[in-house]
């Protein structure tokens, strides 16, 4: 437990362990399970013309799944009662907005660092969310 306990910690998470280990830090950064908001971004296909390439392939379906893997990942009792979200959209837009809406004091995110050809490739969801937030932005890096 920290000295100055957030109110709203919003932590994205891709279930990578470093995503895992950055929702530990967001709970350890509240008082209660409550001021803390895991959520996880979904690529929208739908642009994408899916259905010609992967069949149909319906959003709701993907949302659920993903809930239940949330609820899965965050069944211990250190985490009954944190809040869960699973968006459809931009992964960098998708925090920022998320965190703004639920007015966040700060958004706890893993950076994966990658460097060179495979970030300019990938790009950095960690730097675009430090670019967009209008919050403090804990990066965690290995």
């Amino acid at each position: 437990m920290t000295y100055f306990p957030k109110q709203c910690v919003v932590v994205p998470i891709d279930f990578s362990a470093e995503s895992l280990a950055a929702v530990s830090v967001g709970r350890s950064l509240v008082d209660s399970p409550q001021h803390l908001h895991v959520i996880h971004i979904l690529i929208d296909i739908a642009p994408l013309e899916a259905g010609e390439v992967w069949g149909v392939i319906d959003p709701q379906a993907r949302i659920e799944q993903v809930e239940k893997l949330l609820r899965e990942k965050l069944s211990g009792p250190q985490y009954h009662g944190v809040h869960t979200a699973v968006l459809l959209g931009d992964a960098a837009h998708g925090i920022a907005n998320y965190a703004q809406e639920k007015h966040a004091e700060l958004i706890v995110i893993p950076s994966h660092g990658r460097t060179g050809i495979t970030r300019l490739l990938i790009g950095s969801v960690a730097e675009r969310v430090v670019r967009l937030a209008h919050c403090p932005v804990l990066v965690l890096r290995k």
